[in-house]
């Protein structure tokens, strides 16, 4: 699935991590690959279907 990185930000920073957000910012592309980029999401400490559960706009409802 893919997802705008400013999502994945905004998430980052309403957790608290900013540093976190950063590396995203520099590091991701624009648009976020959930399986391509499943290693760079796991280095930030986000997993990718904790990440659709807890994004805005209802992608949340995998896995229960």
């Amino acid at each position: 699935m893919n997802i705008d990185k400013s999502q994945i930000i905004e998430l980052l920073k309403s957790q608290g991590n900013s540093d976190k957000a950063d590396q995203a910012e520099s590091e991701l592309p624009d648009t976020v690959d959930t399986e391509q980029h499943a290693g760079l999401l796991a280095k930030l400490g986000i997993d990718p279907q904790d990440l659709l559960g807890k994004l805005p706009g209802g992608l949340g409802g995998f896995g229960g």
